[in-house]
């Protein structure tokens, strides 16, 4: 059980509550806000040639995926600009479209790191990493970066301190757009654990060192996930906005296909850092094969490159699944599976669809977790050995999403989390309004886009 502390209108905190399986109260305050009106774009050739590019910067599979969205608004905007991207952290397979299409380009050099990205959660990961190259490997993207900004190319920053600190130190103007922190994450509950402490003391999940990049005179953009985290920065004097939830741009309207209807229908998340990935599939199976329901499962799997359709489908025959030809005929699906009465549907780069028309999520992911919340998806995790989705990582994740994701303990715990969700519909609305308000607006993407375009035009 969870227990923490809901916000008021205003500044005073709202009476505690717990969530729980049995008892589950909506605290949430809406994240972000509409983007503004934009207004007529001047010329693109009023902009010098040297203030035609623009460097983004990510660090992470989530930040990538931002970038992705927050560059693609930028070319829909002045296709003219030179846009380059350089993934700090990870392959950058997220822009691999992108990059072919030949609108973006990649800078610097990539690295798969043995932690995923998560050296900073475990002495074992971070000399791992340091073996692998990643000194060796960010010095020379430091490098790229101060020679794209010793060329006039402005600087996008998209994750937390180590893009914002190869922005601040290229020596050019750069924007900064801080995905992973939010102050919902401690400021919504009571105290538990000494972070919550140490953050409240602070005012704010960013630290002194961050904010006060963040103030420097050639920062000209500041750009948060959420109303409440811009509000503690502000009173670090901070200029910043919140004009949307990049992570939710970029989802259409789906119907649900009517030979669905007759399927209870969850969707699997199991991550992309492998081995790890491959690990929570096998664990969330399990537990998924444990659920009674009178009505006909269908277990929608989503996956990205990683981990692969073949690793799949290996561990499913090895489990005493039986691979046929999908009877779901309106639906575009690459492999189906049939054991009992349980149905798993595998699909690559099908989440935006499927996401639409699920009614549970069984999660073990970060931003693909977030993403369905913030559709209206209520989800449960199984924390696991990491590196990622630990037990602190989940139980942040659930604070974050405001209980719209409930960490379970083990699978016993989980299967019956899920029967609960998928028998109490009431309960369902609930988080579902709870996630769709921690997420916040879509619109982000064009909002910053256009922030970025207009001090490139004002140079």
């Amino acid at each position: 059980m969870i227990t923490g502390v809901g916000l008021k209108k205003g500044k005073k905190a709202a009476p505690r509550f717990e969530l729980g399986i049995k008892d589950l109260q909506s605290s949430a305050l809406p994240l972000g806000h509409a983007a503004e009106r934009v207004k007529k774009i001047p010329p693109l050739d009023r902009i010098s040639p040297k203030n035609k590019n623009v460097l983004v910067l990510s660090n992470g599979h989530g930040e990538d995926l931002i970038a992705l969205r927050i560059l693609q608004a930028l070319h829909r905007l002045k296709p003219e600009l030179k846009l380059q991207v350089i993934s700090l952290v990870g392959e950058g397979r997220t822009f691999s479209n992108a990059i072919e299409e030949r609108w973006l380009f990649k800078s610097g050099t990539s690295l798969r790191l043995p932690s995923g990205g998560f050296s900073n959660q475990s002495i074992s990961g971070f000399i791992q990493d340091m073996f692998a190259g990643f000194l060796w490997v960010n010095f020379k993207n430091w490098s790229s970066v101060r020679s794209a900004a010793k060329d006039g190319s402005f600087i996008v920053a998209v994750g937390d301190l180590l893009p914002l600190f190869f922005a601040w130190s290229s020596g050019g103007n750069y924007a900064f757009i801080g995905t992973p922190k939010s102050d919902y994450t401690w400021n919504t509950f009571k105290p538990t654990f000494l972070s919550d402490f140490y953050h409240s003391f602070k005012g704010t999940e960013w630290e002194p060192w961050e904010w006060s990049l963040m103030k420097a005179s050639r920062c000209k953009i500041v750009a948060v996930r959420d109303k409440l985290t811009a509000r503690g920065l502000r009173k670090k004097n901070v200029r910043v906005i919140a004009p949307g939830n990049p992570m939710m741009d970029g989802f259409l309207p789906v119907v649900c296909p009517i030979n669905l209807k007759s399927f209870r229908r969850l969707i699997l998340l199991c991550g992309s850092r492998m081995p790890e990935a491959m690990a929570n599939f096998t664990r969330l199976l399990n537990a998924i094969e444990q659920i009674e329901s009178k009505t006909p499962l269908i277990i929608f799997v989503a996956i990205g490159s990683e981990p692969s359709i073949r690793l799949l489908e290996d561990s499913l025959k090895d489990k005493g699944y039986k691979k046929t030809l999908s009877p779901l005929i309106e639906m575009d699906t690459d492999t189906f599976f049939e054991k009992n009465d349980l149905r798993l549907v595998l699909g690559v780069g099908k989440f935006e669809v499927w996401s639409r028309f699920v009614e549970v999520g069984i999660a073990n992911a970060g931003t693909a977790t977030e993403q369905l919340v913030g559709l209206g998806v209520p989800c449960v995790s199984l924390p696991g050995k990491g590196p990622q989705f630990k037990n602190g990582f989940a139980i942040r994740q659930s604070r974050l999403l405001g209980g719209s994701v409930i960490p379970c303990q083990n699978s016993f715990e989980m299967v019956k989390t899920v029967q609960l969700l998928l028998q109490d519909s009431h309960l369902r609305e609930r988080l579902s309004f709870i996630g769709k308000r921690r997420m916040g607006n879509s619109g982000g993407s064009e909002a910053l886009a256009q922030r970025i375009f207009e001090f490139l035009h004002s140079k």
